[in-house]
């Protein structure tokens, strides 16, 4: 499951870039995630527990950084898990990239996921819904932490790292599962471009 976002920040990329490169202050961001040990210079031991609904995910396992381009500002970073209980696991691969916007930047960031066992009975809509709104409390807890570093206050004094779950958090999730309905089922139908095939497009380049 390939799930998209962009974040925007205030700060300057060089600032931003060396944010993300310190990947305890990225996890701090992210609701419901715990790193628990440090294995290596780009390994990091940890759980994730996500709360929201019928949605009980508790998750222990390991990310690491896998690519770095300093030059591109890119980042990768790949993580494992195990449900505690045994009932199932998961694989995320993540990208971000930043680029300039003005006196800010902008953060894209793409996940793929895969959950097996238990944890994927939950279905794809509902899982990308949770994930969206996660991502969406990430990006405000980047800014929060950002603005923090920028002048000159402990970012752990002033954005300390929420749970994923609560009132608030499920609701974003139910509107966010209620808007894919409303347009899947009242919005009108509009079938995909065709496509060409290779014979043809292989035709026109030759001519």
């Amino acid at each position: 499951m390939k799930i998209t976002d962009r974040i925007e920040v205030a700060q300057a990329p060089d600032d931003v870039w060396r944010f993300f490169d310190d990947i305890p202050q990225v996890a701090a961001c992210l609701p419901g995630t715990t790193l628990t040990d440090h294995e290596g210079e780009d390994r990091y031991l940890g759980e994730v527990v996500i709360k929201a609904g019928p949605v009980r995910l508790e998750f222990e396992g390991a990310a690491e950084i896998i690519d770095r381009n300093e030059a591109d500002r890119t980042l990768q970073v790949e993580a494992t898990g195990a449900d505690r209980k045994g009932r199932g696991q998961a694989a995320l691969l993540l990208d971000a990239a930043l680029f300039p916007s003005g006196p800010g930047t902008t953060v894209d960031i793409a996940l793929d996921l895969t959950l097996s066992g238990a944890a994927a009975q939950y279905g794809r809509g509902m899982v990308s819904d949770v994930t969206t709104v996660l991502l969406g409390e990430f990006g405000e807890n980047v800014q929060t932490r950002l603005t923090a570093i920028s002048q000159g206050l402990d970012p752990d004094a002033v954005a300390t790292g929420k749970p994923a779950s609560g009132l608030s958090f499920v609701l974003r999730a139910a509107q966010l599962a209620l808007t894919r309905v409303f347009r899947r089922f009242f919005l009108p139908y509009e079938p995909p471009a065709p496509r060409r095939s290779s014979r043809t497009t292989m035709r026109k380049a030759l001519r």
